[in-house]
C-alpha cells in the first residue's frame, strides 16, 4: 500500500512539471526565432503582409507584438518593451513547480517507506522492509523525473526567451511604421 500511495504522489508531482515543461516549450503559439529567420528572407512588401497576416490571426501575443510597432515613435519602445516583459511571465509560469515537486516526491517516499515500516504489528520487522524501499524508491524516482523536466524546462526558456530577443530585433530593425497598414 506504502508503494502505491508513494507511486500516485511521485506521478502527480511528474504531471504537473510535465506541464511546466510544456509551458516553458511553447509560450505563445508561434516560435520568434522562426518569425524572425522568415521576416529577414522577405522583401519590404511581403514582410509587411507578413505582420498584417499575423495581427490577423490575433494571436495572444504575437499579435501585440506586431502591433506595437506600427504605432507612433513615442510609444512604441513602451508597447514593445511591455511585449518583451509579458513574455518573459509567459516563460516563466510554473517556474518553481518541478524544484518543488522534486521536494514532494523524496518526502512522500521517504514518508510512505516510514509509514510501512512502522506498520509491523509485532510482525518481524524485516518484512516490513521490502515495501518500505519500494516506496522509497519510487519517491527517488519521482523526485528524478522533476529535476529532469526542471533541467529541460530551463533550457527550453532559455531558447525562447532568444527567440523573442531575436524577433523584436528583426523587427525593429526591418518593419517601417506605416499609417494604416491593416
Amino acid at each position: 500500500m506504502a508503494g502505491l500511495l508513494s507511486a500516485l504522489v511521485a506521478f502527480v508531482c511528474a504531471l504537473a512539471s510535465l506541464r511546466r515543461l510544456a509551458w516553458a516549450v511553447a509560450p505563445t503559439a508561434l516560435d520568434g526565432r522562426l518569425l524572425a529567420n522568415e521576416l529577414r528572407n522577405q522583401s519590404q512588401p511581403v514582410r509587411s503582409r507578413f505582420c498584417a497576416a499575423i495581427v490577423a490571426r490575433d494571436l495572444p501575443w504575437e499579435s501585440r507584438l506586431f502591433e506595437a510597432f506600427f504605432l507612433p515613435k513615442a510609444s512604441r519602445e513602451a508597447r514593445v518593451n511591455e511585449q518583451l516583459l509579458e513574455f518573459d511571465w509567459r516563460a516563466d509560469r510554473w517556474s518553481r513547480v518541478p524544484r518543488v515537486c522534486a521536494s514532494i516526491a523524496t518526502s512522500a517516499g521517504f514518508l510512505f517507506a516510514c509509514i510501512a515500516l512502522a506498520d509491523t504489528n509485532g510482525e518481524d520487522p524485516m518484512a516490513a522492509l521490502t515495501p518500505a524501499l519500494d516506496a522509497l524508491a519510487i519517491g527517488i524516482a519521482g523526485t528524478a523525473a522533476c529535476v529532469a523536466v526542471h533541467v529541460r524546462a530551463r533550457l527550453a526558456r532559455k531558447e525562447r526567451l532568444a527567440g523573442a530577443d531575436s524577433l523584436a530585433d528583426c523587427l525593429r530593425s526591418s518593419v517601417e511604421p506605416q499609417g494604416d497598414w491593416q
